[in-house]
C-alpha cells in the first residue's frame, strides 16, 4: 500500500535552471513508471503562496520537495520515491490488531 502521487509541479520563473529541472523531473517520473504529469509553472504568486523566496521550486502532492536547486536524476527519483512510501500510520490501521502489535 502506498500512497498514490497525484501532481508534481515545477515552479520558477522560466529561467533556463528551471526549465532544466522541469526537463529531468520529466525524464525521472518517466524512468519510474509513474502515471503523473509534470506541471510547470510561472506565477511568481503561486511561488510566494508556497512561502519560499527562491526557484526553482518542486512539489510533490503539493507539498515543497526542494527548493533553489538543481540537483541530478537520481536525487529527484529518490525525492520522489521517498514522497511515494507509505507512512507509517498507513500500516496502523490495515493490521488485524489495529496497531497494538
Amino acid at each position: 500500500m502506498s500512497k498514490q502521487i497525484t501532481s508534481i509541479q515545477i515552479l520558477g520563473s522560466g529561467c533556463p535552471t528551471c526549465k532544466k529541472l522541469f526537463e529531468l523531473t520529466q525524464e525521472a517520473v518517466s524512468q519510474l513508471n509513474l502515471k503523473v504529469e509534470v506541471e510547470y509553472i510561472t506565477d511568481i504568486q503561486k511561488i510566494i503562496e508556497l512561502g519560499v523566496m527562491s526557484s526553482p521550486v518542486l512539489t510533490i502532492n503539493g507539498k515543497v520537495a526542494l527548493v533553489g536547486q538543481l540537483p541530478n536524476i537520481d536525487k529527484i527519483k529518490e525525492l520522489i520515491t521517498l514522497n511515494n512510501q507509505p507512512k507509517i500510520e498507513e500500516f496502523m490501521g490495515s493490521c488485524s490488531c489495529g496497531g497494538n502489535c
